[in-house]
């Protein structure tokens, strides 16, 4: 018999996956609001990531909730959500359908005692729901429900993911998220991942020249006010080096499995990059308005620059230090990052932009001057 301490419904339950089964169903819009929750994506204080959701959009929940609060309205588009192995199928009498899609039945969801942990949490349609929560003429809207059984936060982050990889989900949070899947991956969702696994190491590694400085989705707002390297840079600086034969760092993974090894890519990539701290150190740590370095097209066309110099360096070598120093002592004479004019480019140090054609100017004048020094 159904109880105050939990829903039950009519559903479907199908069998896709042997330890993730589906359930289709419908609750009311005060229903959802009862049982299912959002986790945004956040840093804890160790670093390690927590959720998966981005920020609200809000003027998307306006929009939606005054299509809600119109006079005729249709909600085809299910929610999404992820369940806890503490709800119910109880399959009915019915015998399965013909084709063995699936089982009929009644799902039970246990309701959150006393403020508790609620059962459920958003997959996708966050926006949806919290437009729901607003409306004034549709709590009791019945609302289309697919959810999976799944406590394992992998598991939901990896649906999350699938679910938004066609849409326009932000970069940075799309690409935080990808290292905390462990499930297998399309592969143009898995070149990604690597990028931003060593992005999320250089941020963090208090050894890193980079520590603290990139701009993340999740960070706090305090922690964002503190940083001044975007992380959409610094990923497609690792991306093109990782992809390209070419690149310092394409040696150092093995792409029939999607692994690298972790210890060479750090020495290089920290090898590298003290060494350019300490030859513009008043370039290095400014915000891009006041150095171009730390510009999205600085860190790319450096990058460039990297993959030249690196190839030839040593890492086992005690002096390596001294010789990537040396090398970029090439460039420095040319270089205009916090003020001048880049007598090279025909342009203002303000005027270089993150667009592909001002990367690729400014990398094949640091290179051509490098190779020319």
């Amino acid at each position: 018999m159904p109880s105050k301490q939990s829903i039950r419904r009519s559903a479907l339950r199908l069998d896709q996956h042997p330890d993730h089964p589906l359930y289709m169903f419908t609750l009311t819009g005060d229903e959802l609001l009862r049982v299912a929750d959002v986790w945004h994506a956040s840093r804890r204080g160790g670093g390690s990531l927590d959720g998966y959701q981005r920020p609200e959009a809000k003027r998307h929940i306006r929009d939606i909730t005054d299509y809600l609060d119109g006079d005729e309205v249709i909600f085809p588009n299910p929610i999404i959500l992820a369940l806890s192995s503490k709800a119910s199928f109880e399959e009915g009498r019915v015998p399965r359908d013909q084709q063995g899609f699936g089982a009929p039945g009644t799902i039970e969801i246990p309701l959150p005692r006393n403020g508790g942990k609620k059962p459920a949490w958003v997959v996708d349609g966050k926006q949806r729901m919290m437009a729901l929560s607003k409306s004034l003429r549709r709590t009791d809207l019945v609302i289309p429900v697919n959810a999976f059984v799944a406590d394992d936060v992998g598991m939901q982050r990896e649906q999350f993911i699938r679910v938004n990889s066609s849409k326009p989900l932000p970069r940075g949070l799309f690409t935080e998220l990808l290292p905390q899947v462990d499930g297998k991956l399309p592969h143009a969702l898995a070149a990604m991942r690597i990028p931003s696994v060593l992005c999320d190491m250089l941020n963090q590694d208090v050894e890193s020249p980079f520590f603290g400085m990139i701009w993340r989705s999740s960070m706090s707002s305090d922690a964002k006010c503190r940083t001044v390297i975007r992380d959409t840079a610094v990923i497609r600086m690792l991306e093109a080096s990782l992809q390209s034969p070419a690149g310092c760092l394409f040696p150092y993974q093995n792409l029939a499995t999607g692994t690298f090894d972790s210890d060479r890519v750090r020495r290089a990539l920290f090898l590298y990059w003290h060494a350019v701290r300490h030859t513009f150190p008043d370039a290095w740590g400014l915000p891009p308005t006041e150095s171009r370095l730390m510009h999205g097209a600085g860190i790319r066309a450096m990058g460039r620059l990297m993959d030249r110099i690196m190839r030839g360096i040593s890492l086992n070598d005690p002096r390596a230090h001294t010789e990537v120093r040396r090398e970029l002592r090439r460039v420095r004479p040319a270089c205009r990052w916090t003020g001048g004019y880049w007598e090279g480019l025909g342009l203002r140090w303000r005027e270089i932009q993150n667009t592909p054609s001002h990367v690729r100017r400014l990398s094949e004048l640091l290179i051509n001057t490098y190779l020319a020094a």
